[in-house]
């Protein structure tokens, strides 16, 4: 981006990942809706010494910080707290710890007075007081260990654009919707959390805290003197998010970039209704589908045909959800604030896979689907970010429709267990995986075609019987293709995270099991991976088939 009239940038982002010109890149999203509105914008990716911090000068308005699309923490260690840079089979690119408080620390040194906005996933879940699982300790919120002025949380577009119009416009930051900042004092129209203190010493206010979340509402948590304060999340219409994947994005990645096997995806919306314990996508982009219009992602691919790279394949077409597309709730407020606003003390797992105000039909997905193939210049349009089987069997044509034309020799599910009190802790559910597995079996005996499973240990109420039963019932159905063991990571702010913390399941404040030691964790993960030579040889049959050029 290029300052005007030779002026200083009007915002600076700094960010811990490699910055690209591509709609799935968070700071390039942000950069490209700046440039739009008006505002020059400069880029400052991965800094370490002070020359990285100062080589841009300072902004007229503010400098945006982000870890990227990963916390730091996420992003820097495996589940057992090992460096994930000094494994020699991992990808990953090198942040500072907790990336966000310690680049915005480095621009305070050196711009003490410039506005310090932060945002991005790392900031969004540590908004409140929160369990940090490498501190293995409860922490403030990000707001205060990193000194900035505002924090923006979830998918940050609107609260970007309005940010920058009021420092250009010398007016306060204070009220904008989906933003945190601390104050003083509050009034009635803000839910008050239990305080930091009341948090730290009581498990069951943690849990009160927990049950309290919501980005549907003004929420406040006291620290000492000041409150953090939360103001609502603003609308995100289809319209907006048309407008934003409309933007002119090169698609230019950074030679180390990770996005290249999805350099040519598209979005099709955002949110998602399964609401997964363990999941922090509910209270960072929303439990709401918003699907962007047909037309406009129609007009995207159109466009991608005459990208000069593009040779005839979308990598991938969908969102957190691949099916969810199209499952937009037409209800005024949601479920889970209706839920969280009762005094109820029975559990409140609300299950928006069976709700009646979203259509689950898979009709518009499929309108979308066979338009776009017709597209001149398309050869094939993957599949690959994985779907909900439970929502695909309400349309068995939409099973039929992607093992015929977009599958690329796998599609990925995740049933993530088969134990019962397991699965009810992580609010899921698997009554009709063997109804979906030998639908899709029998529909692709010809074609070869096979599913790839995710599955998850170690979850809170998961132990060495539950795994054990894991194991048998993965043998009953001789499921050899198993993509991943996951062991559970406890991220800030998921409910999961909360029954990790606290060994209590906080809508019930029922004890639930939980495994601490490093050492159990291990031997659940080996119970497992016993039968992993002959995984692997399955996987890569089906590696060779998953690439969009054979």
């Amino acid at each position: 981006m290029i300052a005007k009239n030779g002026n200083n940038f009007d915002i600076i982002l700094v960010t811990g990942e490699y910055y690209d010109d591509h709609p799935l890149s968070p700071v390039g999203v942000i950069a490209r809706i700046l440039d739009a509105k008006g505002f020059s914008v400069g880029i400052i990716e991965k800094p370490i010494a002070k020359d990285d911090f100062t080589q841009l000068g300072e902004p007229n308005l503010c400098f945006g910080v982000t870890s990227g699309s990963l916390d730091s923490m996420l992003n820097n260690y495996t589940p057992m707290k090992h460096s994930r840079i000094t494994d020699q089979h991992s990808s990953v690119s090198q942040m500072p710890d907790r990336a966000v408080i310690v680049y915005c620390n480095a621009l305070k040194r050196y711009w003490k007075t410039v506005p310090i906005v932060i945002g991005g996933i790392e900031s969004s879940l540590r908004r409140f007081a929160h369990y940090d699982y490498w501190d293995n300790a409860i922490r403030k919120s990000i707001l205060f260990d990193s000194r900035a002025s505002i924090l923006v949380y979830g998918n940050g577009e609107k609260q970007i654009i309005e940010i920058a119009e009021r420092l250009q416009q010398k007016k306060d930051l204070n009220g904008i919707e989906g933003t945190c900042v601390i104050r003083r004092d509050i009034d009635s129209s803000f839910d008050v959390l239990p305080s930091f203190h009341e948090v730290c010493k009581d498990p069951k206010q943690f849990c009160v805290m927990q049950q309290m979340f919501s980005n549907d509402k003004n929420l406040a948590q006291e620290y000492d003197n000041n409150y953090l304060v939360q103001y609502k999340y603003p609308t995100y219409t289809p319209e907006f998010l048309d407008w934003i994947y409309s933007l002119p994005y090169s698609r230019k990645l950074h030679p180390r970039s990770l996005l290249f096997m999805a350099k040519f995806s598209v979005v099709t919306h955002r949110g998602c209704l399964g609401d997964c314990n363990f999941c922090s996508l509910s209270l960072h982009q929303g439990e709401r589908i918003i699907s962007r219009s047909e037309e406009s992602i129609l007009d995207e691919i159109k466009n991608l045909t005459h990208h000069p790279g593009f040779k005839g394949y979308i990598d991938d077409l969908g969102g957190p959800s691949a099916n969810m597309y199209g499952m937009d709730c037409i209800a005024p407020t949601s479920c889970a604030s209706r839920a969280k606003s009762s005094k109820k003390k029975e559990s409140v797992y609300k299950n928006c896979l069976v709700c009646q105000s979203a259509d689950k039909s898979h009709r518009r997905l499929l309108m979308l689907l066979r338009k776009a193939r017709k597209i001149p210049g398309v050869k094939k349009i993957f599949i690959r970010s994985g779907i909900r089987y439970d929502l695909a069997l309400q349309s068995p044509e939409y099973i039929r429709e992607i093992s015929e034309y977009h599958l690329s020799g796998c599609l990925k599910i995740a049933p993530e267990h088969f134990s019962q009190k397991v699965l009810m802790l992580m609010n899921k559910d698997n009554k009709r995986f063997e109804e979906f597995v030998d639908f899709f079996t029998r529909l692709n005996v010809k074609k070869k075609q096979s599913l790839r499973y995710y599955f998850m240990i170690g979850h809170p109420g998961d132990t060495l019987s539950e795994v054990l039963q894991l194991k048998q019932i993965i043998r009953k159905y001789g499921l050899t293709n198993i993509e991943h063991f996951q062991l559970f990571t406890p991220t800030p702010m998921t409910v999961s995270s909360c029954m990790y913390w606290t060994g209590l399941n906080p809508f019930t404040m029922e004890i639930v099991p939980v495994v601490w030691d490093y050492h159990t964790k291990k031997k659940l993960k080996r119970i497992l991976l016993e039968d992993h030579e002959l995984q692997g040889k399955h996987r890569q049959t089906c590696d060779k088939r998953d690439r969009c050029d054979e």
